[in-house]
Order: C-alpha cells, then sequence, then structure tokens
C-alpha cells in the first residue's frame, strides 16, 4: 500500500517516540517551544486570560496525553452504558475528526454518514443509542447537544486539552504497552502535554496492564458481523481459512495482536488512523477472510465484500472504576 509523504514522514515520527533514535535529539529543541507554549496557555486559562466555558449539566473527559490511540471510544462507550443503567441521560460530544461536514456542529445517529460526521462518532451512536454532537468547538457542539436532547449529563470522548470547555471529573486513557514513549512532548515524543499532567486528573484507566493507581481495561470480542449479510458467528469459526487483517486505527498492532491471541493467523495490513478506504484499498484473495474493526467498517459498508467481516470490541472494567465514578459525580453537584 502506498502511502504519501505525510504518512511517511508521520511514521517516521512516531517509531522515535517510541524508539530510540537520534530524530528524538535533532526535534527536541521544538519540544522545547512546544512545552514553553503549553504553560503559557494553561496560566492564561488559570488566571482568566482565557476563558473556560461550563455546560449546564455535570461533564466527563475522557481523554489522553499521547498521540494516537489508546482506547478512548470503547471506554466512552461502557460508560455511557454505564450510567444509562443506573438511570442517567448521557450525551456524548466528539471532535467528529475525519468528518468532512461543510458546517459545525453536527448531530450525530446511528445511520449518519461516517465521511460527514468521523468513523468514530458513527461507532459511538450505533453502540450506545445516545444522542451526540460533533465539532471542533467543544462548547457550540455541548450546548447543540443539550438543545436538542435531553441529557443530564455529558461525556467527551477526547477533549482533555480543550480548556475552553470546563470539566468535573477527567479520565485519563494509557495505552498499557506503549505507556508515554519516551517522555518528551511533541514534536520528540508522542505527549500533548507535560507527563506530570497524569497526576491532576480524577481516574486513570489502562488499556492493558496497570499500574498503581490505575484500573485496567482489557478487551473482549467472540463474534464477527459480515458487513453485507449482517450474519453473526463465532470468531473461532474463520480459524481455519486464510485470514486478512485490516486496520486504519491509532494503533493497528492493538487490533491484530488481539487477533493473534485468539489463536488465529494473519497476514495484516495497516493504514493511518481515520483512512477514507476506497474500493480498491484492501488487498485480499477472495477466498481469503477479512477482519476489520468496527470503526473501519462503517466505512467500508458501501463497497464491502461478501468475504469481509468486523470484530465488534467490547472493554471490560473493574466494578471499583464505575464506583469511583459515580462518588466523583455525586461530589460535582
Amino acid at each position: 500500500m502506498r502511502f504519501g509523504i505525510k504518512q511517511i514522514i508521520s511514521h517516521a515520527l512516531q517509531q522515535s517516540w517510541y524508539d530510540k533514535s537520534g530524530l528524538t535529539l535533532v526535534l527536541r529543541p521544538l519540544s522545547w517551544l512546544f512545552v514553553l507554549i503549553y504553560l503559557i496557555r494553561r496560566y492564561f486559562y488559570r488566571v482568566g486570560i482565557l476563558k473556560s466555558t461550563s455546560l449546564s449539566v455535570p461533564t466527563i473527559i475522557i481523554g489522553n496525553l499521547t498521540v494516537g490511540g489508546t482506547g478512548k471510544t470503547p471506554l466512552v462507550i461502557w460508560l455511557a452504558k454505564y450510567l444509562k443503567e443506573l438511570g442517567y441521560k448521557p450525551g456524548i460530544l466528539s471532535r467528529g475528526y475525519g468528518g468532512m461536514a461543510h458546517s459545525w456542529p453536527q448531530q450525530v445517529r446511528p445511520d449518519a454518514d461516517p465521511y460527514i460526521v468521523g468513523d468514530e462518532a458513527v461507532v459511538i451512536s450505533r453502540r450506545t443509542g445516545c444522542p451526540m454532537a460533533v465539532g471542533p468547538d467543544r462548547i457550540a457542539a455541548g450546548q447543540a447537544l443539550l438543545k436538542y436532547s435531553d441529557c443530564d449529563i455529558v461525556i467527551s470522548d477526547d477533549g482533555l486539552q480543550h480548556y475552553r470547555l470546563k470539566r468535573n471529573i477527567e479520565v485519563l486513557v494509557i495505552d498499557g504497552i506503549r505507556r508515554f514513549g519516551n517522555g518528551f512532548c511533541l514534536p520528540a515524543g508522542p505527549l500533548r502535554e507535560c507527563i506530570s499532567r497524569k497526576d491532576e486528573v480524577d481516574c486513570k484507566v489502562t488499556n492493558g496492564v496497570a499500574a498503581q493507581g490505575e484500573y485496567a481495561m482489557s478487551y473482549s470480542g467472540k463474534d464477527i458481523v459480515n458487513l453485507v449479510s449482517g450474519e453473526t458467528k463465532p470468531l473461532a469459526d474463520v480459524g481455519e481459512h486464510p485470514i486478512k487483517a485490516v486496520a486504519g486505527i491509532g494503533n493497528p498492532d492493538r487490533f491484530f495482536n488481539f487477533l493473534r491471541a485468539q489463536g488465529l493467523r494473519l497476514e495484516t495490513q495497516s493504514f493511518p488512523d481515520h483512512y477514507l478506504y476506497q474500493d480498491d484499498s484492501i488487498e485480499a484473495d477472495e477466498d481469503m477472510v477479512v477482519l476489520m474493526t468496527e470503526k473501519d467498517a462503517v466505512k467500508c459498508q458501501r463497497f464491502a465484500k461478501p468475504n469481509w467481516w468486523y470484530v465488534p470490541v467490547n472493554v471490560e472494567l473493574p466494578k471499583e472504576f464505575g464506583l469511583q465514578i459515580i462518588s466523583l459525580l455525586e461530589k460535582s453537584h
């Protein structure tokens, strides 16, 4: 698969963030400038030079410190379902990254076009059934969400660094394998903020093995769904077939390793995060079973082939995490 110069540079940068590389040394002065700008910006918010706005209901931020996928979206889905079971009426905010709408914010429904509102937004809407709004301006999206729904709590998918939006609870999601990379801020490292920021959040959830003071989040997915027919069958049923695994997410290896952990042998094809698939993007023979993430599937549905399947993935969290969220909500009133 051929990518443009932007994807090549991005790949080289990410390799340097998690492996020893001379590129880190070269870029370190730019990271110092990044940190300086970050510190000034945070100071301006603290003293009121830059203003933050509250929504009229409690707001929970699910965010991360690093560039790339850490598992925020599955956690948002889990939390929305958890709160619904307790009688809350959650609404969800997202950036709508990858969406190409001509105007923002946009309301998101299960049948929304992922090319307009973004792939993650469609997945969240389908899996939760919650009202949802997306847009680069989280304040405007949040106000639109409250105007057109009766939600009594808002969950923001990402937005830890979006300080214009006041928040009642911050949940940090950590990649259990890559953690914080080399510990440097952009562009020499993967951090969006100084690593000390992790000590300011209310909860830390780790995708994988958790350190002390973190809640471990694990994946589970035993079935696959056909993109053409909608048929559902056990993932184990495809073990005897040649398999092509496809992923256009922040960390494709997480998906591939999940499949390998189920005992599957597979070829892999990775794409940049939020990749805009075309009907010839996936290279697979007709006798192969193509497995992809649900996020990829919403963009491939229009030109899917009968041998294409996606793997709906759920996450599992300790009950103590849910109890802490409720305790924090009660204190925020």
